[in-house]
């Protein structure tokens, strides 16, 4: 499914501490709940969101490779903590600290996942910034997208590597 063009403002916006960006899609990625933070944040109203690829809120400022993680992760049964900059329809920014999980119904089979997103730490973005920033030179530098991801997800383990951490490690280190 496409994703519409946004065009990025520049702007970035926040959201209050004590709230959380709630929600959950199948297992193709398509938005099956959005909680009113999610909406208010992301600027779009909930007929415009159910159903939808949950790439709709996706800045092309992120790293593809840090999503092909994700979906590794979570298809694979395993939760995963990440920074990511998500893309609102009206063109502005904001950063979230998300927490995603498989869910499983009551005989144990994945049945979608759970995204809850918290307003990150300034300090942590002003950190994963320039590793963003590094990841997606790497990936821009191929003309075909696989290969650019690929290219971005070796330059992740190779930092990961040189900095003697787990991906885990380093989204709680920051």
């Amino acid at each position: 499914m496409a994703v519409p063009a946004i065009k990025p403002t520049g702007r970035e916006r926040g959201f209050d501490a004590n709230e959380i960006i709630v929600s959950k899609t199948d297992l193709k990625g398509r938005i099956t709940y959005a909680n009113d933070v999610f909406l208010r944040m992301s600027s779009y109203a909930e007929v415009d969101l159910i159903g939808k690829p949950h790439n709709i809120i996706r800045h092309p400022d992120m790293p593809a490779c840090v999503f092909k993680l994700l979906w590794d992760t979570i298809s694979a049964g395993r939760e995963i903590f990440a920074y990511v900059l998500n893309l609102a329809r009206d063109g502005d920014a904001y950063w979230a600290h998300a927490h995603v999980t498989p869910t499983y119904d009551g005989a144990g089979a994945l049945i979608g996942y759970h995204s809850n997103r918290r307003t990150p730490d300034p300090g942590a973005v002003a950190k994963i910034k320039p590793i963003y920033a590094a990841l997606l030179a790497e990936e821009r530098k191929h003309e075909n997208k696989k290969e650019g991801i690929a290219a971005g997800q070796w330059k992740l383990n190779a930092m990961l590597a040189d900095a003697g951490q787990t991906y885990d490690e380093l989204v709680w280190s920051l």
